[in-house]
């Protein structure tokens, strides 16, 4: 390098420094304008929508409150709890109209209110006004093949501002999980906000399956094997988490399933003061009255009965409907042939389909049961109505549940107070709230590999009449706290103070 060139290096070099730092102060001014145009069209945007809020209230001076839950027509334990909510609260107050947001097409609304009748048996007091969304497609996680959970939530704000736009209310009450609504209808909406979290969307869990690199679900076999991509996808976890908890914080009022959820929440959101655990409701009432039979003394594993284990779910992948099947081919195998064998066992899987996602699901899982050759003990019954779930359940031995850190656990507390002996995953809200000892007695057994659950369901097939009995009477008195009695008590307390800014 030639003397010249050395002498002009640090000269460019101070150049391009004085060239930064006079674009500094341009910088600073560009933002602020640009924050201030953001402001100004954030307010525009707020007075139009008040202005549309404001008119409705002209012609109809009744508070309205809006349930956001995109998939109210599935027959999941997310739209018990939305039934029951909207019972407890137009019976508690008969001037405040209630609003559905629903992403459900080719129905009406007189047909979703049928279908929670039969698969709930709920009836509402009185009629809600539904608002069809048409872009629940964003909301779809086969819409988003990669960054599933950021395509979903982004999506989800789409989907809110369609719902906000459509129909402006006075509480908006986020009752599925989509935390990202909570700032669109706060900020622009100017409305009060209340949530009701069946399952954090990140949580620490999730993180701790990406940092430990084990293939699940949500975290697939190219993922878990190259530690370049965990990294990548633990550091996008992270930072999701981050956004997670800022929209989270923005709802008045926090409302969680169950102990396993309540610890996320408190560690992502951050308002202890405001978030409560309130149980779903569970139809355990319609179970606890009926007669628990007493089986004939010396039945057991090696008795010619005819043994049913039934699985209560809706056909999603997190539920591991694959674990039962494998579990219950193991427990088949020990089993064998002859007199009280094979032949006296089936498995029965009951859930519901929300789309058509889920009914490939069941379609892999029948393939799955014809490739391990148990089709024959195997059986599938989709979107039943309540009376043959309980049926299937007062008939059933054994009651099965697979899914791990399940939020909570509806089917699980729908088995117990049918009098099976329940048989759940050992984490989650089985673990910590459900499947605990009543009064120092034993109320089910808890398991964490197919081996374990083979083996769990031998000994309660091979458990004495009076030991399973004592179980299924431990288990029935434990399930009143889960009643829809205690959920409309619980959920009107936390929602009364959000009720009562409207009726001021």
């Amino acid at each position: 390098m030639s003397g010249h060139d050395r002498h002009h290096l640090p000269l460019c070099l101070c150049d391009f420094i004085r060239l930064l730092w006079s674009m500094v102060l341009p910088c600073v001014y560009l933002s602020l304008v640009l924050t201030l145009l953001l402001f100004l069209l954030v307010m525009g945007v707020r007075m139009w929508l008040q202005r549309s809020r404001k008119a409705r209230l002209a012609q109809d001076s009744s508070p309205t409150v809006a349930f956001f839950h995109p998939y109210c027509n599935a027959g999941g334990g997310g739209e018990r709890v939305l039934w029951c909510a909207l019972r407890a609260l137009q019976n508690r107050y008969p001037n405040i109209s209630f609003v559905v947001y629903t992403g459900d097409q080719g129905v009406t609304g007189e047909q979703i209110l049928e279908g929670a009748r039969q698969r709930f048996n709920i009836r509402l007091p009185r009629p809600v006004t539904f608002i069809f969304l048409k872009n629940r497609l964003l909301v779809e996680s086969s819409t988003y093949p990669h960054f599933t959970l950021l395509g979903q939530s982004m999506g989800s704000m789409f989907l809110g501002w369609e719902a906000l736009t459509s129909f402006v209310p006075d509480l908006y009450v986020d009752s599925m999980g989509y935390a990202f609504t909570l700032p669109i209808f706060r900020y622009l909406g100017g409305c009060r906000v209340g949530s009701y979290v069946h399952y954090p969307t990140v949580s620490t869990d999730m993180l701790s399956v990406v940092r430990e690199r084990n293939p699940t679900f949500n975290n697939a076999d190219y993922i878990s094997t190259n530690p370049v991509l965990s990294t990548v996808k633990v550091i996008y976890y992270c930072a999701f988490a981050l956004i997670y908890g800022l929209a989270g914080s923005c709802s008045d009022v926090v409302m969680v399933n169950s102990t396993w959820t309540l610890g996320h929440i408190l560690a992502l959101w951050r308002a202890p003061s405001r978030t409560s655990v309130v149980y779903p409701p569970c139809e355990v009432r319609s179970f606890l009255d009926m007669p628990l039979e007493d089986e004939v003394e010396g039945e057991g594993f090696g008795d010619s009965k005819c043994h049913s284990i039934v699985s209560v779910g809706q056909f999603r992948p997190e539920k591991d409907h694959r674990l039962q099947i494998r579990a219950f081919r193991k427990l088949l195998e020990r089993k064998g042939a002859g007199p009280g064998g094979r032949e006296s066992l089936r498995l029965v899987l009951i859930g519901g389909c929300r789309n058509q996602e889920d009914e490939d699901r069941v379609l892999m899982l029948r393939e799955l049961c014809q490739e391990l050759g148990v089709t024959d003990r195997v059986e599938f019954k989709l979107n039943v109505s309540f009376e043959e779930l309980k049926r299937e359940l007062v008939d059933a031995t054994i009651g099965l549940h697979t899914m791990w850190n399940e939020h909570f656990g509806i089917g699980v507390v729908e088995c117990m107070a049918a009098g099976t002996v329940i048989l759940a995953h050992k984490s989650g809200g089985p673990k910590l709230d459900i499947v605990v000892p009543y009064e120092g007695g034993q109320t089910g057994f808890l398991a964490d590999s197919e081996d374990s659950y083979a083996t769990a369901m031998e000994t309660i097939l091979t458990l004495s009449s009076s030991a399973r009995l004592e179980i299924r009477r431990n288990a029935r008195r434990s399930v009143e706290r889960f009643s829809n009695q205690e959920f409309d008590a619980s959920f009107l307390s936390s929602m009364e103070p959000l009720i009562g800014t409207l009726q001021r």
